[in-house]
C-alpha cells in the first residue's frame, strides 16, 4: 500500500487507493466508483481469494454467477464490470485459460458477457513478455456501448455502430526476442495492433478496416455462440493465406523430388561412413 503510493507520488500522479490497506473484493473502498476508463493487470489465477463461499450476494456479482472458489479471474471481470460508467471502457491482461474455461461456472459467467455484447475486443498476445512467468497471455477489451458515438472535440475519433460484434486479433507471432527468454512487443507492433482495433470502431483516421487471415476477424455474436462461447481469437481468425510465387505445382514438385532424392543419397553416404567408424572401434553388427 505504502509502496504503491510512492510509486505514483515520485511520478506526480494523484489517486485515491481508499483510506487504508485492504483487500479489494473483501473491503471494497471505492463502492460508488463509475469510470470511463478502467485499465488492469490482474494476478493470474489467483486461487486462495474465498470468494464463493463468502461474497455469494455480493452486488458486483448481480445477474451473473457467483465466481468460483479457486480461481479469481473471472471475480475480477465481474468487479471492473461493476465500475464501469454507461460509456465505459475497460482493458485488462489476463491468463489464457480465461478465453476458454467452463470449471465451477466460469463458462455461464462468459456466456452472460457475450449475450450482454459486452465483449468488444479480444487478443491473443505471444509468450515470454513477462520477468515473472513465460505463459502466453491474452488481453480483453470491456464496454458498456457499442452504440455508435461522436466523441466531442475529436471528430476524426467517432465510433461506429458495433452491436452485436466482437473483434478478434491473433498476435501470438508478433514480436522479437530481446533475450534467450524473453520477447517484446516492437512499437510497430503495438502501433499495428492499435491501428487494426480503432480501424475496427470506425476511427477515420486509421482507415478502413479488413478482416485479414491468420490475424484479424470481426466475429457476430452467433459466430461466438457456434464456437461454444469460446474467446479464443486462433478459433476466429484461421489461417493465414500463402502467396502464390507463381511456380505451377508440377514444376514445384519436380524440384522438390530432386532435392529428396539427392539429400538421401547424402544420408546412405553418412550412413556407411557411420557404420565404418563404428567398425574400427571393434562394433560389429
Amino acid at each position: 500500500y505504502k509502496l504503491a503510493k510512492m510509486n505514483l507520488a515520485i511520478r506526480g500522479i494523484s489517486a485515491n487507493l481508499g483510506e487504508v490497506p485492504a483487500d479489494t473484493f473483501f473491503k471494497d473502498q471505492h463502492p460508488d466508483l463509475k469510470a470511463d476508463f478502467i485499465m488492469a493487470n490482474p494476478p493470474f489465477n489467483l486461487d486462495q481469494w474465498r470468494g464463493a463461499d463468502e461474497l455469494t450476494d455480493d452486488p458486483r456479482w448481480s445477474g451473473y454467477d457467483v465466481p468460483p472458489v479457486g480461481n479469481a479471474n473471472y471475480a475480477w471481470i465481474l468487479h471492473m464490470v461493476s465500475k464501469l460508467s454507461d460509456r465505459g471502457v475497460a482493458g485488462f491482461v489476463l491468463a489464457n485459460g480465461s478465453m476458454s474455461t467452463n470449471t465451477k461456472g466460469e463458462g455461464a459467467i462468459r456466456q452472460k458477457l457475450i449475450e450482454n455484447d459486452l465483449v468488444d475486443c479480444m487478443i491473443a498476445l505471444p509468450g515470454q513478455l513477462f520477468y515473472t512467468t513465460q505463459i502466453p497471455v491474452c488481453l480483453w477489451f470491456i464496454t458498456k456501448n457499442k452504440k455508435a458515438e461522436a466523441i466531442p472535440g475529436h471528430p476524426e475519433s467517432n465510433h461506429r455502430d458495433r452491436q452485436g460484434e466482437t473483434l478478434f486479433i491473433d498476435a501470438r507471432n508478433m514480436g522479437s526476442m530481446i533475450d534467450r527468454t524473453h520477447k517484446e512487443l516492437t512499437g510497430d507492433d503495438i502501433a499495428e495492433i492499435a491501428r487494426t482495433y480503432h480501424a475496427w470502431r470506425g476511427e477515420a483516421k486509421d482507415g478502413e478496416y479488413e478482416d485479414k487471415p491468420g490475424y484479424c476477424k470481426a466475429a457476430t455474436l452467433d459466430d461466438i455462440k457456434a464456437n461454444d462461447y469460446v474467446l479464443t481469437p486462433g478459433r476466429y481468425v484461421g489461417a493465414a493465406e500463402i502467396e502464390d510465387d507463381g511456380i505451377p505445382f508440377e514444376e514445384k514438385m519436380a524440384e522438390l523430388t530432386q532435392k529428396l532424392y539427392k539429400q538421401m543419397e547424402e544420408a546412405e553416404k553418412l550412413d556407411a561412413v557411420i557404420r565404418e567408424n563404428l567398425a574400427g572401434m571393434g562394433y560389429v553388427r
